[in-house]
């Protein structure tokens, strides 16, 4: 008989295994699956600047019901926009507002304070670092009170326009900027419209910035059609709201810090009220001296007794 073989010569020597790493899965996104060759061609456009721009719209507590339909109005113009519930208006309303405007992710913020039922303040800021500016808001018309015959697409991108005495001093210039970053639509958002059919006019006059919405009309039949850079043609049709700002101050920070601007010229509605209130008292203390100087008169110079007085008695 043969010898038999041993076990390890029979067994079949298997090779060594290679370390099989698994392809990394591609990121799912909303429009699809993502891939690295896209990731990179999107790095290298990483260069180009993109304007994220979003703003936080709110109003205090107690607003009246004129000052909340402008907020409204303002809502509809700027789809880049945020809405919230309304805020305390007190000492700690910056950091709250702050705090906000992070968890919404926004950058900008309009606050529309309302004291004592009357007067309207407008809060515009950057969140979190600042500058902002505290506007006192004067001839207030919203769209509803209008009724004006203008009219543009929703969510249209405006035409920012501004007088030339945004340009003389350094706090307009500051404010200008401001405007540009809030009210300035960015290209391509998700709720805008890429059209250009309204303008947005801001313009300086006694100190004060005034704000105008029109629509621009062109006129659409073919035999009148207007060829390009045509303005002679083109009109403008108010739409509103209307509202004018006159600046109070300016701070470094958002909603506080310090002062880098206050307007000498400001005098505040509480001021106005009390000289009217001591114009009506002036009256008053003008008719009481008038008495007292009657009834002195007529005890300095009595009259003299009629002789017929008692004639139709008897």
């Amino acid at each position: 008989m043969g010898k038999k073989r041993k076990h390890s010569e029979t067994e079949v020597v298997a090779p060594p295994k290679k370390d099989t790493i698994a392809a990394e899965r591609p990121k799912r996104t909303l429009l699809g699956w993502k891939d690295k060759n896209e990731e990179v061609d999107k790095e290298s456009d990483s260069t180009v600047f993109r304007n994220k721009e979003k703003v936080l719209v709110t109003c205090s507590r107690r607003i009246n019901y004129r000052y909340r339909h402008l907020m409204l109005n303002v809502v509809s113009l700027l789809p880049h926009c945020k809405k919230d519930n309304k805020v305390e208006s007190k000492a700690s309303k910056g950091t709250t507002l702050n705090e906000l405007v992070e968890l919404k992710g926004g950058s900008s913020c309009l606050f529309f304070e309302c004291r004592k039922h009357k007067d309207l303040y407008l809060w515009m800021a950057k969140c979190p670092n600042g500058p902002s500016v505290k506007f006192l808001v004067n001839a207030v018309h919203t769209m509803e009170e209008l009724k004006l015959t203008g009219n543009h697409l929703k969510g249209s991108r405006p035409i920012l326009t501004f007088s030339d005495n945004f340009d003389k001093d350094a706090h307009w210039k500051l404010l200008k900027e401001m405007i540009i970053q809030i009210f300035g639509i960015p290209k391509d958002h998700r709720k805008s419209k890429p059209y250009h059919d309204h303008v947005f006019v801001f313009s300086i006059v006694d100190d004060h910035i005034w704000f105008r919405n029109y629509q621009i009309s062109v006129p659409h039949i073919e035999a009148d059609k207007v060829a390009r850079g045509g303005l002679e043609n083109m009109t403008l049709v108010e739409v509103g709201p209307r509202f004018c700002l006159n600046p109070i101050k300016i701070f470094g920070g958002s909603f506080g810090g310090p002062t880098l601007y206050e307007n000498p010229f400001y005098i505040s509605p509480n001021q106005i009220r009390a000289l009217e209130k001591r114009k009506k008292a002036g009256k008053y203390a003008k008719k009481v001296k008038a008495k007292t100087r009657r009834k002195m008169h007529e005890l300095s110079n009595p009259l003299e007794p009629d002789e017929f007085a008692d004639m139709w008695k008897e």
